[in-house]
């Protein structure tokens, strides 16, 4: 099962039978991408830190180079991937409490640890003033 940070179970992936229509491909994507939640091998070769400013991520990837890895940033999910020619398969994604900003989070490879420091977005305020006429 996949957790949030927090301790909590995620958000569930799985769609209600009745409401969608199956789609193969969304169906791939969803299997691929979320599919090595549930490999107790990756969930522990990583570790994470919160800080008051960003989070840290690290994953142990020995034996790829930075070329070979993919790092995604979509919302509140990291998504990271070895390449088609990377010696082994790296392929993990990682659900955090607030989103990320991308513009502030680095990626490091050292050793085969990849360190990422990810910037955590500060939520800007929508709420605009109606005047009484």
């Amino acid at each position: 099962m996949f957790y949030s940070l927090a301790g909590r179970p995620a958000r569930n992936f799985q769609r209600p039978a009745s409401s969608l229509v199956s789609n193969g491909a969304l169906d791939k994507f969803l299997s691929d991408t979320l599919g090595s939640l549930s490999d107790s091998r990756t969930a522990q070769s990583a570790s994470v830190e919160d800080g008051d400013k960003a989070y840290s991520l690290q994953l142990d990837v020995p034996g790829l180079a930075r070329e070979q890895l993919d790092i995604g940033i979509e919302g509140d999910v990291v998504r990271i991937a070895s390449k088609a020619d990377a010696a082994r398969t790296v392929k993990a994604a990682y659900r955090f409490p607030v989103e990320i900003d991308a513009s502030a989070s680095t990626a490091k490879l050292e050793n085969g640890v990849l360190t990422l420091t990810l910037g955590k977005k500060v939520p800007v305020s929508t709420v605009t003033q109606l005047a009484i006429g």
